[in-house]
């Protein structure tokens, strides 16, 4: 034989060891994962009329085009994850005042809705009634007490009793599981919840020009959904300093937390221009115990997050018919209070944004004067007499980067 000849040889024997090699592995991985052919599993006659001696052996290489999910890009990680593990629940629990809020939920830590869910407290039962995955009790007494998961066709229960602490006074710190409560506007009838209506004195004679700093005042804007889209590096070029920003606000019909729409984007855009940025939630608690929730929710929208100005409460109305609307000033006042006692919790800057005529006649001042007061007064000069550190001169004002009327304001912080 030849030298070129033998190279042939060669070169094919290696090639056939490769093929057979490489059938072999393929072979070994696909009865690793199971994959049995036809026959095999249902014990029928081979070809030539013969029992196959060992099903076990004999492989359907195409086995894995029966498995509708081994091709499917479009299942989620979700599904695929409960197609593994099963669906498993937890149990989350918090106390704020002489309550429990109970949130169920399931292996990726979202609340498990439109199951009929039932609880025990302490061996009573309590139904989810709107499938939300929430049950909130009320008017508890303090204590320990146990609740438990009732087993559920398809779901995994916990096999243990959660121990929970009902409180009997508000502490005044953020709530950990508040982020499952929050919820964006396609979750909700934004127009029926969202009915801010500013109250800042029916005579207002407003200015619409840019009062320039002189000193320590900067000039700044508020911003929300109703701004839309916004060119930041517009509106800081045209004079503006700051920006207290809407970051969400309480739904005036259901109480729902609401995230604003344009939030994340208007921080960004802000930081990146170079605006300093302060934050505020408006405000349809009824309680301290929301207003906690409230702050929660600021807390946990804005992450962590160093700020320049403070997070205020805006304590205005919902147009006569909020759910909030109706409060005495005693309850109105512990609602500011407990918002900016957690804020400040949290390590940040509490303030309370209203009216001249809300400071006058809605809220107790001789107890939140320690806090950071933003006026809205549309005067040349404001004729509140309490002491205030921001003050909101106009809501007509326009400015260069936003389309339609947008409120101007003095500060008077360092």
């Amino acid at each position: 034989m030849d030298s070129k000849l033998r190279r042939i040889t060669i070169f094919c024997t290696v090639i056939m060891l490769i093929l057979v090699s490489g059938t072999a592995a393929g072979i070994y991985f696909l009865q690793k994962q199971g994959y049995r052919p036809a026959s095999a599993a249902k014990g029928t006659n081979g070809a030539n009329g013969a029992k196959a001696a060992d099903p076990e052996e004999a492989v359907d290489y195409s086995a894995f085009l029966g498995d509708e999910t081994f091709f499917d890009r479009d299942k989620s990680d979700y599904e695929k994850l409960l197609e593994h593990t099963g669906k498993k629940l937890n149990l989350f629990a918090t106390s704020v005042e002489k309550d429990l809020r109970v949130q169920i939920l399931n292996e990726l830590g979202e609340l498990v809705t439109g199951e009929e869910l039932y609880i025990t407290l302490n061996g009573e039962e309590y139904k989810d009634l709107d499938q939300d995955g929430i049950v909130y009790i009320g008017d508890l007494s303090p204590g320990e007490y146990e609740v438990a998961l009732k087993a559920l066709e398809d779901y995994k229960v916990p096999s243990t009793p959660l121990s929970i602490h009902v409180k009997e006074n508000v502490e005044y710190t953020p709530i950990d599981d508040i982020s499952l409560l929050i919820k964006t506007e396609d979750d909700i009838d934004a127009e029926k919840e969202d009915t801010k209506k500013g109250d800042a004195d029916s005579d207002k004679t407003e200015l619409t020009d840019i009062q320039r700093t002189e000193g320590n005042q900067s000039f700044g804007i508020d911003v929300s959904k109703w701004n839309k889209e916004i060119d930041w590096e517009a509106v800081k070029a045209a004079g503006v300093d700051f920006a207290i920003i809407r970051c969400g606000y309480r739904g005036s019909v259901t109480g729902t937390l609401v995230e604003d729409p344009y939030f994340y984007q208007n921080v960004q855009g802000a930081r990146a221009a170079g605006v300093k940025v302060g934050l505020y939630f408006f405000t349809q608690a009824v309680n301290a115990v929301e207003a906690v929730e409230e702050a929660s929710m600021v807390l946990c929208l804005n992450n962590g997050l160093p700020l320049d100005y403070p997070i205020f409460i805006d304590t205005e109305g919902a147009g006569g018919n909020g759910r909030a609307d109706g409060l005495d000033v005693n309850t109105r006042t512990e609602v500011c209070e407990a918002f900016c006692q957690t804020i400040e919790s949290a390590g940040y800057q509490g303030g309370i944004y209203a009216s001249r005529n809300w400071y006058y006649n809605k809220l107790d001042m001789t107890k939140l004067d320690s806090n950071v007061i933003w006026l809205a007064e549309y005067r040349e000069y404001p004729q509140y007499e309490g002491k205030y550190q921001l003050w909101q001169y106009t809501s007509s004002g326009s400015i260069d980067g936003i389309e339609g009327r947008v409120d101007f304001n003095i500060s008077y912080l360092p």
